[in-house]
């Protein structure tokens, strides 16, 4: 007999269900604890079929994985050898490592549920992973094997294999941190730290340390069916969004989990019934439904998980209104619950996009929230225990809303008191703060959340009033009381060298396992070894090594851009980088101010003066929101000076400048240019960066920083600066109230432009006290004047760029300009010593070890999360 429906209970919470997971996908054992008894079927019958996992690159394991790889080909391909191509060769090979990596992950989440270690869930909205299968094959210690397994099937280039991977474009290159934690722990960051792909790339290297490290780490994001956008350049130099479909084809990495599926609630009502509780009924619900990717550690069994969440519709196709003719109604609910997850970071300049842009990021924490909870009921622990087994670290703003969330569980349906909820809401997270920009720190309009969110708003309401009784009671004063968090600190980013080093720049990392000897496993896991480089600084063979590295790594990428782009690079020149997302902060615009004025210099030289100066090329890559006008004119404006300067046959050899479009973590974007670049610019106005990830890349790969004295340009001084016996640890007391360019002749990094104590100051007087633009920078002025008179197409249109420097300056672009050309010249005389340069080089690359993830995911751990690692044998 069918069941039949109460209409009246239509939109009402369903009744709560007390199931258990019965599958294997998250690790969930059998009801009865103490000794393991066998689920289903005959013990010996299963554990014949179960398939091993071969490691170490022997050659005799090549034809197991040539016969997986077939076999892949045959049945997940449904393809034979007539038909199979390299994008499905890419498959099969993907798929058959794919096996490896879920035998290590299914038996490293029974790990966890055995021993029931503690564990750390780490939610980001992005997360930049790059390429996975260069990354996993180096990881399982197999990529030699798998090249010889290719090559015997017909494929010759394997690299060519390795690069037919599409980026999936899980983040944009947004904030980057020096952490600073807050709630029950408050990470944030300091004013002292830089930025290359931001959030996405920093949580990446995080989850990848954490398998590493074999630390219980899982990661929750979003499953974005379009990344950030398809970057293009029109004709007229103009940034122009195209879309991303990154799962246009079959993503070999991940695995759908149909059974781990989650309601989610929006709009509605919400009643108090009673002292704090509410029932939240009606509105739309929607469903969250699980993808996992295995992250596998390296040179390690331990293969965590980063969990994405996808949205359907609860109840999707109207066959009703499709019968009556309405089709778009009959599809409406499915729309509406499928775009949450379609678009990463929906532009918010409008109430429709600030609406989805909320709903997503409630949808990714409520799934995540009751995913962590489900996993800890099956532990039968009382929920005082909470935060002995779990602990949350929320990576920026965008997860904020898991802390009314988590207290809406706790009250609503778990039934805890509120003030118990609090205590352990306030134990068991951790917040990240990534930027010193308060534009960064998103906020919402109250109607808007009322209306989207109305129990999470009557929850911050009660939160914000025992807050301020609280408060008032320590001290009436509120405007001079000192507000106390239970635990505030600070850690230092840092970057995984298997991608950032070993993955992107194979000759050095083979240059450096030579020079240290032993395996390279001993220093990518502890990378406070290249200090035994230090000693081969001075040694002419060994800089000669050194430098022929970096001229190869100029090469690859000199190939590359001449394929893609039609431009021939000097590979003897000066390789000069910026790369990063487009913000006025960030100043790409004093760069390419900056290049424009070593044009109009060049060009006034005479041809035996040419001969001096020091080739450059000068790349730039990155992305400006789609809302913000003034960086896409910024990269309007480097596009046509790259016309002009590329075409004069004055600066031919010279001068050469490119803007790369669509940069990215991809090996042919980030994992070429930082490997060839002699230096990189890390130039925001000082106090603007929290932190940064991308100068710790340069630096890990030999390159040398020209720098504001901001974010981690700080840290890194004070590690790589140990030359002629001065530090620069006491940098800041040295010259506290100059520019520091005479610091560059005893330090690897060329530091410019004002201190942060110094930047209100300026602002101030840009404000009320304005000087001339010919008197603040007369340098500047004349490259002003040369924009304006038309020679880079209608300088019309830069006008109001221009005007933001002329008027108000609020980066500071004028007051750093002369400092900035004072420091380029000094590079250029740093370079003409090649000897001098290279011992810098190798410095910094040996000084680097503080900044590996692994030592910054063992912090979070020991002061933060109190996990422990857990080895899988």
């Amino acid at each position: 007999m069918s069941k039949t429906i109460d209409p009246s209970t239509i939109g009402q919470p369903e009744p709560k269900q007390h199931h258990r997971h019965v599958g294997s996908a998250t690790g969930y054992l059998p009801e009865n604890p103490g000794k393991e008894v066998w689920p289903r079927g005959d013990e010996a019958a299963w554990k014949s079929g179960l398939r091993g996992i071969e490691t170490g690159e022997c050659v005799s394991y090549v034809p197991s994985i040539t016969k997986s790889i077939v076999g892949h080909v045959q049945t997940t391909l449904a393809r034979r050898v007539y038909n199979i191509d390299e994008e499905g060769m890419y498959r099969a090979i993907g798929y058959s490592v794919r096996d490896d990596l879920l035998v290590n992950w299914n038996e490293t989440q029974m790990l966890y549920t055995k021993k029931a270690p503690k564990r750390a869930y780490y939610l980001s909205l992005e997360f930049l992973m790059g390429r996975t299968l260069d990354n996993a094959l180096l990881n399982l210690g197999l990529k030699k094997n798998y090249r010889e397994a290719a090559k015997s099937l017909g494929f010759e280039d394997f690299e060519e294999l390795v690069e037919s991977e599409r980026d999936t474009a899980l983040g944009n290159g947004g904030r980057s941190s020096e952490p600073l934690r807050m709630s029950s722990r408050v990470t944030s960051t300091t004013t002292r730290s830089s930025t290359l792909i931001g959030l996405g790339r920093l949580a990446a290297c995080y989850i990848d340390s954490g398998s590493t490290c074999e630390l219980p780490l899982w990661g929750y994001g979003l499953r974005y069916h379009y990344g950030m956008f398809w970057q293009q350049i029109s004709a007229d130099g103009s940034q122009v969004e195209a879309p991303d479909p990154c799962l246009n084809h079959a993503n070999p990495w991940e695995v759908h989990r149909p059974d781990v599926t989650y309601p989610v609630r929006f709009y509605g009502r919400a009643e108090r019934i009673g002292g704090r509780k509410s029932i939240w009924s009606g509105g739309q619900e929607v469903v969250a439904t699980a993808y996992d990717v295995p992250i596998p550690g390296s040179y390690t069994r331990n293969t965590n998980n980063l969990r994405l969440w996808d949205s359907k519709p609860k109840r999707g196709f109207d066959l009703n209104s499709f019968n009556a003719g309405d089709y778009e109604k009959a599809v409406e609910n499915s729309n509406s619950a499928e775009a949450l997850t379609r678009v990463l970071y929906p532009n918010d300049n409008h109430m429709v996009g600030k609406e989805l842009r909320l709903k997503q990021q409630y949808f990714w924490t409520a799934a995540s929230l009751a995913d962590i909870i489900k996993r800890f009921k099956q532990l039968d622990e009382p929920w005082s225990k909470f935060s002995e087994y779990v602990a949350i670290q929320l990576n920026d703003t965008h997860p904020s809303i898991a802390v009314p969330e988590l207290m809406r569980i706790f009250v609503d349906e778990e039934h805890i008191t509120w003030k118990d909820a609090w205590v352990i809401t306030h134990e068991v997270f951790g917040y990240t703060n990534h930027t010193v920009l308060p534009e960064a720190l998103e906020k919402w309009p109250v109607p808007l959340f009322e209306r989207l969110l109305p129990r999470h708003l009557q929850i911050i309401y009660d939160l914000n009033q025992d807050f301020l009784t609280g408060s008032e009671q320590c001290s009436p004063d509120l405007s001079s009381q000192q507000l106390t968090i239970h635990r505030f600190g600070n850690v230092t980013n840092g970057i995984t060298p298997r991608r950032w080093l070993d993955q992107c720049n194979p000759g050095l990392s083979a240059l450096i396992t030579e020079t240290l000897g032993g395996d390279k496993t001993q220093w990518l896991k502890d990378l406070t070894k290249l200090e035994g480089l230090l000693p081969h600084a001075d040694d002419p063979a060994f800089q000669k090594k050194w430098a022929d590295v970096k001229l190869q790594n100029k090469q690859r990428l000199a190939h590359f851009i001449e394929r893609t782009m039609g431009v021939k690079l000097n590979t003897s020149a000066l390789f000069d980088v910026q790369v990063k997302r487009i913000h006025e902060y960030k100043r790409q615009s004093m760069n390419i101010l900056g290049v424009i004025h070593r044009y109009i210099t060049i060009k006034g030289l005479s041809e035996k003066d040419r001969k001096n100066v020091v080739p450059r090329v000068i790349l730039f890559g990155g992305k400006a929101a789609p809302g913000h006008y003034m960086a896409k004119l910024v990269i309007r404006l480097i596009n046509n000076v790259t016309k002009v300067i590329n075409a004069d046959p004055d600066v031919e050899g010279l001068l050469t400048v490119l803007f790369i479009p669509d940069y990215s973590v991809s090996l042919v974007q980030a994992e070429l240019l930082i490997p060839a670049s002699d230096i990189s610019q890390h130039i925001s106005t000082a106090g603007t960066e929290a932190s940064g990830t991308s100068n710790m890349k340069f630096c890990l790969n030999g390159g040398i920083l020209l720098g504001t004295v901001d974010g981690a340009n700080i840290e890194i001084a004070e590690e790589v600066g140990e030359e002629n016996g001065q530090s620069t640890r006491t940098m800041s007391a040295i010259l506290p109230e100059k520019y520091l360019n005479d610091l560059c002749l005893r330090f690897p990094v060329f530091f410019f432009g004002h201190l942060a104590q110094n930047v209100e100051d300026l602002r101030h007087s840009h404000q009320y006290h304005p000087v001339p633009l010919d008197e603040v920078a007369p340098a500047l002025g004349v490259v002003f004047d040369v924009i304006a008179q038309g020679h880079f197409g209608d300088g019309s249109i830069y006008e109001t760029f221009l005007n933001t420097i002329r008027q108000g300056d609020y980066y500071l672009v004028s007051d750093d300009f002369g400092s900035y050309i004072v420091a380029q010249e000094m590079v250029d005389e740093a370079y003409r010593d090649t000897a001098s340069w290279i011992k810098k080089s190798i410095t910094t690359t040996a000084r680097m070890g503080k900044f590996s993830s692994d030592r910054a995911i063992f912090e979070y751990a020991d002061e933060y999360w109190n996990i422990e690692p857990l080895k899988l044998e």
